[in-house]
Protein backbone atom coordinates (compact mmCIF):
# COMPACT_ATOMS: atom_id res chain seq x y z
CA UNK A 1 0.00 0.00 0.00
CA UNK A 2 1.28 3.45 -0.85
CA UNK A 3 0.34 7.10 -0.77
CA UNK A 4 0.46 9.75 -3.45
CA UNK A 5 1.14 13.28 -2.23
CA UNK A 6 0.89 16.43 -4.35
CA UNK A 7 3.10 19.31 -3.20
CA UNK A 8 2.16 22.76 -4.49
CA UNK A 9 4.42 25.77 -3.95
CA UNK A 10 2.74 29.11 -4.62
CA UNK A 11 5.26 31.90 -5.13
CA UNK A 12 2.80 34.78 -5.45
CA UNK A 13 0.06 33.65 -3.08
CA UNK A 14 -2.05 36.82 -3.30
CA UNK A 15 -2.20 36.61 -7.10
CA UNK A 16 -2.38 32.83 -7.60
CA UNK A 17 -4.15 31.39 -4.55
CA UNK A 18 -7.66 31.93 -5.92
CA UNK A 19 -6.85 30.09 -9.15
CA UNK A 20 -5.17 27.24 -7.25
CA UNK A 21 -8.24 27.04 -4.99
CA UNK A 22 -10.55 26.82 -8.03
CA UNK A 23 -8.55 23.94 -9.51
CA UNK A 24 -8.39 22.07 -6.19
CA UNK A 25 -12.15 22.51 -5.73
CA UNK A 26 -12.81 21.14 -9.22
CA UNK A 27 -10.65 18.08 -8.42
CA UNK A 28 -11.90 17.76 -4.84
CA UNK A 29 -13.22 14.22 -5.29
CA UNK A 30 -9.66 12.83 -5.53
CA UNK A 31 -8.25 14.90 -2.63
CA UNK A 32 -8.39 12.91 0.61
CA UNK A 33 -6.43 15.32 2.81
CA UNK A 34 -5.33 18.89 2.23
CA UNK A 35 -3.08 21.17 4.28
CA UNK A 36 -2.19 24.77 3.43
CA UNK A 37 0.77 26.54 5.06
CA UNK A 38 2.16 30.05 4.82
CA UNK A 39 4.38 32.06 7.14
CA UNK A 40 3.22 35.08 9.04
CA UNK A 41 0.06 36.64 10.34
CA UNK A 42 -1.80 39.92 9.95
CA UNK A 43 0.39 42.60 8.34
CA UNK A 44 3.45 40.27 8.22
CA UNK A 45 1.79 37.68 5.98
CA UNK A 46 4.13 35.84 3.59
CA UNK A 47 3.41 35.90 -0.14
CA UNK A 48 4.63 32.30 -0.50
CA UNK A 49 2.45 29.32 0.38
CA UNK A 50 2.67 25.54 0.43
CA UNK A 51 -0.26 23.17 -0.12
CA UNK A 52 0.08 19.45 0.62
CA UNK A 53 -2.61 17.09 -0.73
CA UNK A 54 -3.01 13.35 -0.19
CA UNK A 55 -4.61 12.00 -3.36
CA UNK A 56 -6.93 9.14 -4.26
CA UNK A 57 -7.81 8.16 -7.82
CA UNK A 58 -5.68 7.10 -10.74
CA UNK A 59 -2.15 8.01 -11.77
CA UNK A 60 -3.59 9.78 -14.81
CA UNK A 61 -5.79 11.95 -12.57
CA UNK A 62 -2.83 12.75 -10.33
CA UNK A 63 -0.68 13.75 -13.31
CA UNK A 64 -3.43 15.95 -14.77
CA UNK A 65 -4.09 17.76 -11.48
CA UNK A 66 -0.36 18.38 -10.98
CA UNK A 67 -0.08 19.70 -14.55
CA UNK A 68 -3.10 22.01 -14.25
CA UNK A 69 -1.70 23.62 -11.11
CA UNK A 70 1.88 23.88 -12.43
CA UNK A 71 0.90 25.86 -15.55
CA UNK A 72 -0.24 28.78 -13.39
CA UNK A 73 2.32 31.62 -13.22
CA UNK A 74 4.36 31.51 -10.02
CA UNK A 75 3.14 28.02 -9.06
CA UNK A 76 5.14 24.79 -8.97
CA UNK A 77 3.92 21.26 -8.22
CA UNK A 78 5.46 17.87 -7.63
CA UNK A 79 3.94 14.44 -7.13
CA UNK A 80 5.51 12.19 -4.50
CA UNK A 81 4.73 8.48 -4.23
CA UNK A 82 5.52 6.85 -0.90
CA UNK A 83 5.35 3.16 -0.04
CA UNK A 84 6.52 1.02 2.84
CA UNK A 85 8.69 -1.90 1.81
CA UNK A 86 6.97 -5.21 2.49
CA UNK A 87 8.66 -7.61 4.87
CA UNK A 88 9.75 -10.91 3.44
Amino acid sequence: MGKTILLILIGARKESAVKVQQILTAWGCIIKTRLGIHDGVLENCSDEGLVICELAGTKEQHDELARKVAVLPGVSSQLVNLAVAEKE
